[in-house]
């Protein structure tokens, strides 16, 4: 059955922020730091934890805005925000007005729309522009076991969807020319490989980050009554192959940092 948004926020928030989230907020926090930026906007905070993690380090003077269209992220985060008296307004009303520094999660961006995102949020700002994002080389191990799972069902056929979702997630040059061309300069980067670890198959499908927030993007190519012999497939499988063993998946979780090219496109 189909959860909806505000079981889905709940979940981001008690899963999602705790295992994933976090790792790009790290490396975010170990290699970005403000300089004398005084109006910022969060795009895409999720129930707000590393915004308000950004809002206690920052000078009393700084504002701190937050964006996503998820509505149901945002009363969470908001709720936080009031209970721990930290100002910051956390909205699903797309901001009209620039800022010094924007900062976005792009890890939810699906790869065909990640050039009008980045156009986005480069429009909004003034100076900084700062966005994290898993690059290529990421999820291998599951998409290999998607293709194995495709096999066994008799549903080959449909192989070049895994194909084509592997080959779709971009490479870190790809992102920065992005970038590039739509308004950025001085561009860097930098990427930390992150292991994520699950007892067994089991586990790994049951897990909110995969069920609820990965997988139902990746199997759009399956009818409903496919996805389902997909899933307890694709346990048996990881199961079968990794015996005893644990399951991991590795992910390149990218950092991208530039300034807005004020002299234009």
């Amino acid at each position: 059955m189909n959860k909806t948004k505000k079981e889905l926020a709940f979940l981001r928030d008690l899963y999602v922020e705790n295992d994933w989230t976090v790792r790009f907020a790290e490396l975010f926090d170990k290699n970005f730091k403000f300089s004398d930026e005084k109006k910022i906007l969060y795009v895409n905070a999720g129930t707000g934890n590393h915004a308000l993690e950004l809002r206690e380090k920052l000078p009393v003077d700084a504002e701190l805005n937050a964006f996503s269209d998820d509505a149901e992220s945002n009363i969470i985060a908001q709720a936080k925000a009031d209970a721990l008296k930290v100002k910051v307004e956390f909205s699903d009303d797309f901001p009209h007005e620039n800022f010094d520094a924007v900062i976005a999660d792009a890890n939810f961006v699906r790869p065909t729309e990640m050039e009008e995102f980045l156009d986005e949020i480069i429009d909004l700002s003034n100076k900084q522009v700062v966005f994290f994002l898993p690059t290529a080389g990421s999820f291998g191990e599951i998409f290999s076991f998607l293709w194995e799972t495709l096999l066994d069902l008799d549903l080959l056929e449909k192989g070049s969807e895994i194909e084509r979702l592997i080959a779709e997630i971009p490479t870190i040059e790809k992102v920065k020319e992005m970038a590039g061309q739509l308004g950025l300069k001085k561009i860097e980067s930098v990427t930390n490989t992150e292991l994520f670890e699950f007892e067994n198959g089991t586990e790994f499908i049951n897990a909110p980050l995969i069920t609820d927030f990965l997988l139902p993007f990746w199997l759009e190519f399956l009818s409903e009554k496919e996805k389902a012999k997909v899933r307890t497939k694709l346990a048996r499988i990881i199961d079968g192959d990794d015996g005893t063993l644990s399951f991991r998946f590795t992910v390149k979780a990218t950092l991208i940092v530039g300034e807005k090219n004020l002299s234009g496109k």
